[in-house]
């Protein structure tokens, strides 16, 4: 390539080219380095609970089809059909036992197999070997605790060694009472802007909340003191998330709402799952390396890539599974008024990330990279959490996402 990535980050520095925010060539290697080697999260179990169950999903810009099969098996295939490269598959979700494309009719079971092509005897003269012309299937598919990732390498390490210490946190989110499940349907819309942008800001950037989000502060009346102490966590892989220490005295509030009482309700049932470290914090916003992410509202999302100024954000609501259809509809509400597509810190957050990727195509612009120095050798100490740490207020968790992606970026074989 024409731009050598050791001129885009500055690791003593910790300058970052405002080049890994435009750049077409960047992007477009991305997608092979990262996208195309990383396990990424593909649909939740609960959205495929039957045998032919299934749902559209993207890895990169390669569209899949994620299906539990007749058998009751899951399998994820790329949702194109071999012969002309038509979608087989359309629709967002359904049933079906098999798939038949509209262009020239090759049809494929549940199970990715090519079972139907027309003119199979008149026209290919049975010389085609329908085995050799299934659906192309992802190399790696497991799943986490309900949560189904893939991975296009079948050289990269299992789905347990990826996550790695960050199961401890992502804990934090899935085990819950009865487990969790997606409420209701999945909100998309498209933004100009990066995809690294929110995928760091949701690594745990506390820095902007009380500018950015100031005016949903003062309409909702949020109490800003009572929020504790926190750090941030990177146990590797690129992978982060904040957390916020919980004071006791908060969970007695006399105006506690009605998802905080719950949260005090299942205080005994989290801790026995999660043990008494994890119980006495909050969870905060997280990513999983390179494009998924967590947040409390409760939400999980992918940063689509849809060019280097351009992503589709898909978002769905992630609930208890054991909640009461009263406190799961509280979650959802909470999560619409504030994380969906309309969301009031929803839109703060999108102006940031729409302006910083203007701000970074201009010639003079190009010239001055960004600063990823905040809380740099003030790191924290907490032997309980496992990972790097760093302090609430930091960019430490940014500074090991993009020293991930350098590494990714960097190289032809897996890095470990």
């Amino acid at each position: 390539m024409t731009i050598e990535l050791k001129e885009l980050l500055d690791t003593d520095k910790w300058l970052v080219d405002r080049r890994l925010f435009v750049d077409r060539e960047l992007y477009e290697l991305e997608l092979e380095k990262i996208f195309a080697r990383s396990w990424l999260y593909l649909a939740h179990e609960s959205q495929i609970p039957n045998p032919g169950d299934f749902v559209s999903a993207y890895m990169g810009e390669d569209p899949i089809l994620v299906v539990r099969d007749s058998r009751g098996n899951i399998g994820a295939f790329l949702n194109t059909c071999r012969h002309r490269g038509m979608r087989v598959c359309r629709a967002d979700q359904g049933n079906a036992a098999a798939f038949t494309c509209t262009y020239h009719g090759w049809t494929y079971g549940n199970d990715g197999k090519l079972v139907g092509v027309p003119g199979y005897k008149e026209y290919y003269y049975e010389e085609l070997n329908m085995e050799e012309w299934g659906l192309v299937p992802v190399a790696q598919v497991n799943s986490y605790k309900g949560m189904i990732f893939g991975t296009f390498d079948p050289t990269a390490p299992s789905l347990p060694e990826y996550l790695g210490d960050y199961a401890f946190y992502m804990d934090m989110y899935l085990d819950r009472p009865g487990g969790t499940e997606i409420l209701g349907g999945v909100h998309k819309w498209v933004m100009p802007c990066n995809w690294k942008l929110p995928a760091e800001n949701f690594l745990g950037d506390s820095y902007h909340f009380t500018t950015t989000h100031v005016s949903a502060i003062k309409t909702q009346n949020r109490d800003q003191s009572s929020r504790g102490i926190g750090f941030s966590a990177s146990p590797g892989y690129g992978h982060g998330m904040m957390i916020t220490t919980v004071d006791p005295a908060s969970r007695a509030s006399q105006n506690t709402t009605v998802l905080q009482q719950y949260a005090i309700d299942i205080k005994d049932d989290i801790e026995s799952m999660q043990g008494s470290v994890r119980s006495n914090v909050s969870r905060g916003a997280g990513t999983l390396f390179p494009n998924l992410s967590f947040h409390t509202s409760p939400s999980i999302r992918i940063w689509h890539p849809r060019g280097p100024d351009k992503i589709e954000i898909w978002s769905w609501c992630l609930v208890d599974k054991g909640a009461s259809p009263e406190i799961k509809e509280e979650m959802r509400v909470n999560y619409l008024r504030s994380f969906s597509m309309a969301g009031t810190l929803e839109q703060d957050d999108g102006e940031n990330w729409e302006q910083v990727t203007l701000s970074s195509k201009g010639v003079i612009s190009k010239r001055y990279p960004f600063n990823y120095n905040l809380g740099k050798g003030h790191e924290p100490a907490h032997e309980e959490f496992p990972g790097q740490l760093g302090r609430r207020v930091s960019e430490h968790n940014q500074r090991l996402f993009y020293r991930r992606w350098s590494d990714m970026m960097a190289s032809e074989s897996w890095p470990r």
